[in-house]
């Protein structure tokens, strides 16, 4: 899975990205400080079963705290997107390609409103315009991709009676675009897909619009919100965009828990509303905790946000289920480990697709899947909850 991190300059994407995956990464107060686009690894947080089994779970990949495991999922950092990046204004085209095989974007918005639409420092901007103006960025970009290609490709797909929406998915394969995504994007256009090759422009950008956002959802990542602009912007943008997924966070407030835990200052669970002090702090250490527990976690149910972001983007936007491989009687692997993995299945999976993922052999030779927790024999097309651990039998 990957998520794509969007927005124009100067907006706290590369602090939200370090923040999420303490790599280390350029961080400036200018525009365009990002060039090449940063890719790493965050963690979405699940409540572990190990704890239901009573053992302690041996991570394969990821890790776990306090029976909170931390899933990995890949992250794409790209530069700062200006209006015109789809015809190659700033740094548009570049990286607005880097995006292609991205799942969902997560819309890093600079709430306070210090920045303008090219990130230079301006005072009481209208943050609502920036939500418009990417939708737009975006969906010009998908429309521009198919543009390129489609009238001759509608017209072979139509003389050799392929489906419309299989010779999208097989032309448009590099825009990781599904056969169910792209019959429903054809559902709710309500363009004939028999004369496809006669649709206009109108009509492809109506339909690449529809497509885009079915196959790459967005939430807002309200940035800065723990300044007093930013909690009123926040505010505002949630009235004014009623159907959008805005979740307010301090990307910097985030960096600065995760940098104290990481040098073993004080105890900090990614997500959490709070955290203890471990060792003896100076004056400035103290008084900086002290700043964010009064302006983020005390005042946001969902702390920093960062950690929230990324759930929500993949068990809400994207209606994944964590998965994990349990035998009926034994939770160890051959080499002794206990539960050592965690799998991230999108909605309606069964559990034939379930031994899939956790390796061909498995769902090609699938007599049966056993629940761990009630011994209950499962067959292929038993559809998966999250949090379920399975045992496939072959």
């Amino acid at each position: 899975m990957l998520l794509g991190l969007v927005g124009r300059p100067n907006t706290g994407k590369s602090t939200f990205f370090k923040a999420a995956t303490l790599a280390e990464v350029l961080i400036a107060n200018y525009p365009f400080a990002t060039i090449k686009a940063n890719e790493g690894v965050g963690y979405v947080r699940v409540d572990c079963i190990d704890k239901e089994f009573k053992v302690q779970c041996n991570p394969r990949t990821g890790f776990c705290i306090n029976y909170q495991r931390f899933v990995p999922v890949r992250l794409i950092d790209v530069a700062g997107l200006v209006p015109g990046a789809h015809k190659g204004k700033g740094l548009g085209n570049q990286f607005l390609d880097e995006l292609r095989q991205a799942d969902a974007f997560i819309h890093i918005l600079d709430a306070s409103g210090k920045t303008n639409e090219e990130g230079k420092p301006a005072e009481n901007y209208d943050i609502t315009k920036d939500i418009i103006f990417l939708e737009n960025e975006l969906d010009f970009w998908f429309f521009g991709l198919m543009e390129k290609a489609w009238k001759a490709f509608a017209r072979k797909a139509k003389a050799e009676s392929i489906p419309l929406h299989e010779a999208i998915v097989k032309q448009f394969s590099g825009l990781k675009i599904n056969d169910e995504q792209v019959k429903k994007a054809i559902l709710n256009s309500g363009l004939n897909a028999d004369k496809s090759d006669s649709w206009t422009n109108e009509d492809l950008f109506k339909f690449s619009r529809i497509l885009r956002k079915i196959s790459k959802p967005m939430l807002i990542a309200a940035n800065k919100c723990d300044t007093k602009e930013g909690y009123e912007n926040f505010q505002k943008l949630k009235k004014e965009f009623p159907n959008l997924m805005i979740i307010p966070c301090s990307a910097d407030s985030e960096l600065a828990l995760r940098e104290a835990a990481k040098a073993g200052l004080i105890d900090y669970i990614p997500g959490d509303n709070n955290f203890e002090i471990k060792k003896q702090l100076n004056e400035k250490q103290k008084n900086a905790l002290e700043i964010i527990k009064k302006n983020v976690l005390d005042k946001f149910s969902t702390g920093t946000g960062v950690q929230a972001i990324l759930n929500s983007a993949v068990f809400s936007l994207l209606k994944y289920m964590a998965i994990f491989p349990a035998g009926a009687h034994k939770l160890a692997d051959r080499e002794g480990n206990i539960l050592p993995d965690c799998f991230l299945l999108p909605e309606n999976s069964t559990a034939l697709d379930f031994a899939y993922a956790v390796h061909t052999d498995l769902g090609k030779n699938f007599i049966k899947a056993i629940d761990a927790r009630t011994k209950r024999i499962l067959g292929k097309e038993h559809k998966l909850k999250n949090r379920d651990a399975l045992e496939i039998v072959t």
